[in-house]
């Protein structure tokens, strides 16, 4: 496809390919964007092939036509008688009637579409996910009447409270006039529910 003015250019090499020139001179006239217009308004010319950006485009078929029109005006025909012989001519009696070089008729290839680019968010990269490691514990947990220790000094302490059934209660600090029946009394759905997967001893403390 061709914009307008590589167009003209065909027009004029087809014209001069094969004529120097014409007795009444016309064929040295070449269309201007005005007459191409003109002759599309009257059917002579067809609609450009298409748009880029704001660039009309036009191809082999609309080179024929002009050549056509400018040869048929060089002979001294009437844009009317013209336009009676050629509007909605096939391109085999346009290419009968312009005689344009088969080398003006290759249509330039037009130029590749941009790559498609992906559609990034169906498929987010790949994050790479570090190995998790776990420390193991430097001693062994010993439980004395206190509370529950860790083999490391330094480590918070871990106080037990006895709940019944062989279950102990471990919170991080030290309990002080805590109520051991309110206690009970809250904690026995938990004790239903570890006896129920026999998880409990069945001793009460």
């Amino acid at each position: 496809m061709w914009t307008m003015e590589q167009l003209v250019e065909r027009v004029h090499a087809a014209l001069t390919a094969e004529y120097p020139g014409a007795p009444n001179g016309r064929v040295r006239d070449l269309p201007d964007r005005r007459a191409i217009r003109w002759y599309t308004t009257t059917g002579l010319v067809d609609r450009p092939l298409g748009m880029r950006g704001r660039t009309a485009l036009y191809g082999t078929r609309h080179l024929l036509q002009l050549v056509a029109i400018k040869r048929r005006q060089a002979a001294g025909r009437t844009l009317a008688e013209i336009q009676a012989e050629l509007a909605g001519a096939t391109d085999t009696a346009l290419a009968d009637a312009a005689r344009v070089p088969d080398d003006l008729l290759d249509a330039d290839v037009p130029p590749a579409s941009p790559p498609a680019r992906p559609d990034f968010w169906k498929n987010p990269p790949r994050v790479p996910v570090p190995p998790v490691t776990f420390a193991r514990p430097s001693a062994p947990m010993a439980l004395d009447p206190a509370g529950l220790h860790h083999g490391n000094s330094d480590a918070p302490l871990l106080t037990g409270i006895p709940l019944g059934e062989g279950v102990i209660l471990l919170v991080p600090h030290p309990v002080d006039g805590l109520d051991r029946d309110a206690l009970a009394v809250a904690a026995r759905p938990l004790l239903d529910l570890l006896a129920s997967r026999g998880l409990t001893d069945g001793r009460n403390e």
